[in-house]
C-alpha cells in the first residue's frame, strides 16, 4: 500500500517528468512570439490524462506555464494535478532560468516549490518539507550547475526546421525543488508525426535514461518505474520559423503496459 506522502511524492516526480512535455518554446529574433500545446497521457491505449501548455518567448526574456492531472488506470504511480511556471533572460539566444515555481495537488496534500536560479545555481528555495524517512538527502552541491525540469527541454538547432544526431547527445542535470536527478539522451533515429492540429512532419527520436541522484526514494513505484532499464525515447519536432526542437511524444514502454504522452497540439502562433 503506497502512503498518502508517498503517492505525493511520486506524483510530483511525475508531474516534474511530464513537464519534459510541456516545455514547449519559441524563439523570434525582434518580436514577441506564442504557442500552444496540448498533450494526450496514454496508459494501456487507455486516457489517463492530459496537459497543457502556453509559452511567451520575447526579444529579450521568455516565460511559459504548464498545468496537468493524471490518474486512473495508473493511480499507483501517478494520481493528481500539478501546475508549473519559469522564466527568465534570453542570453546569447539561450533562455537562462531564473525563476521556477510548481504546484502538486495529489489525495489532498500540497506541495509547493519557489526556486531562484542564478547562472545554474540555486540562490533562494521555498519548499513544502517533505517525510525524510527513506529519502536520499540533498546537498548544496546538488543545487549547483542545475536546470529547472521546464527550461531542460529546449533543444537548439544550427537553423530552423533542422535536424542533428547531436541534438540528442546530453544530458540534462534537473533539480526540481526536491530531488536532483539526470535525464541522459541519445540519437535513436528519425521518424515523422503528426497532430490533430499545428505540426506534421519529420521529428528526431532521442533514447532517455532516467538516473536519479538525490532528493527521491528508492522504493517509491514511480522511482523503480523509471529506473528500471526500461526503454524510454522522446520525439523532438520543431517549432515553426524558430531555432528549436521541442518534445513532441514521449513513451515509456513496460511488459504490462506502455506509457505514451504525446501532442494533440503542437501549434505556434507568428506575430504578423
Amino acid at each position: 500500500m503506497i502512503s498518502v506522502r508517498a503517492k505525493m511524492i511520486c506524483s510530483k516526480m511525475t508531474f516534474c517528468a511530464l513537464a519534459l512535455i510541456t516545455a514547449v518554446f519559441g524563439d523570434q529574433a525582434h518580436a514577441e512570439s506564442n504557442l500552444d500545446a496540448s498533450y494526450t497521457i496514454s496508459f494501456a491505449r487507455i486516457r489517463v490524462g492530459e496537459i497543457t501548455a502556453s509559452v511567451v518567448f520575447g526579444p529579450t526574456e521568455y516565460a511559459m506555464s504548464a498545468s496537468g492531472r493524471a490518474g486512473g488506470l495508473m493511480k499507483a504511480l501517478m494520481d493528481g494535478e500539478g501546475s508549473f511556471t519559469a522564466r527568465g533572460p534570453i542570453t546569447d539566444d539561450h533562455p537562462v532560468p531564473t525563476n521556477f515555481t510548481s504546484k502538486i495537488v495529489s489525495n489532498g496534500q500540497t506541495s509547493d516549490v519557489t526556486m531562484v536560479v542564478d547562472e545554474g545555481s540555486v540562490k533562494e528555495l521555498a519548499a513544502t518539507p517533505l517525510s525524510s524517512s527513506g529519502r536520499v538527502p540533498v546537498t548544496e552541491a546538488n543545487r549547483q550547475g542545475i536546470i529547472d525540469p521546464l527550461t531542460a527541454m529546449l533543444f537548439w538547432a544550427v537553423a530552423p526546421g533542422a535536424f542533428s544526431q547531436e541534438t540528442c547527445r546530453r544530458t540534462l542535470p534537473i533539480f526540481d525543488g526536491h530531488q536532483r536527478y539526470d535525464l541522459k539522451l541519445a540519437f535513436k533515429r528519425m521518424d515523422k508525426v503528426t497532430a490533430e492540429k499545428g505540426y506534421a512532419g519529420p521529428v528526431v527520436v532521442c533514447s532517455l535514461r532516467y538516473e536519479p541522484i538525490v532528493g527521491h526514494i528508492s522504493s517509491n513505484a514511480l522511482v523503480k518505474y523509471l529506473s528500471e532499464g526500461r526503454e524510454m525515447e522522446v520525439a523532438l519536432a520543431p517549432v515553426a520559423g524558430r531555432r528549436v526542437l521541442a518534445p513532441f511524444r514521449l513513451s515509456v514502454v513496460s511488459v504490462l503496459a506502455n506509457l505514451v504522452i504525446e501532442a494533440s497540439r503542437f501549434e505556434a502562433t507568428l506575430p504578423p
